[in-house]
């Protein structure tokens, strides 16, 4: 993960790179719990001030629990991880330190490479960018490819396809 000097500093960097349409709508929300064992927290992205999908330590857990399963198998450490991503990404198993470093990895890649990134959540920063443009996301929305995206990531591409002026 990039280094990042404070969550109020990077919220406005990410924040700035919204749509205008949803500057005022799209929210996002970083706690941790500092004096809890480990520095516990939760990560969210909200509209209009309702959770649209969060990223919290329980899903940290969730995530050390499937890989060791199948370190009892004998599977190396990195085979794991990946035999596992794809269900991850299915029930959105991300917690609050996969929130963090997908937005620092976005901040450093360009919106093309971030459109296409297989990490779903730096795909919905990507989608809610500004520099993406009217034709890029008319192509986006014909080629339909989005459709076959998990329901907690397709929602962003649908929610900016349905504001008109971004």
């Amino acid at each position: 993960m990039n280094h990042y000097k404070s969550w109020s500093g990077l919220n406005k960097q990410l924040s700035n790179f919204l749509c205008e349409a949803l500057k005022d709508k799209i929210t996002y929300f970083l706690t941790r719990y500092h004096d809890v064992h480990n520095a516990y927290g939760r990560a969210a992205v909200l509209i209009d001030k309702t959770e649209l999908v969060d990223f919290s330590w329980i899903e940290g857990y969730e995530q050390e629990f499937a890989i060791s399963r199948l370190h009892d198998n004998g599977i190396p450490w990195e085979e794991r991880k990946e035999k596992l991503k794809t269900e991850w990404d299915k029930n959105c198993t991300y917690n609050e330190m996969d929130f963090l470093s997908a937005a620092t990895a976005f901040l450093q890649m360009p919106i093309s490479d971030a459109l296409n990134s297989d990490n779903y959540i730096i795909r919905i920063f990507a989608i809610l960018d500004k520099r993406v443009g009217k034709s890029t996301l008319q192509a986006i929305k014909s080629e339909s490819s989005y459709k076959t995206l998990p329901e907690w990531v397709k929602q962003f591409y649908e929610l900016r396809f349905s504001v008109s002026n971004c």
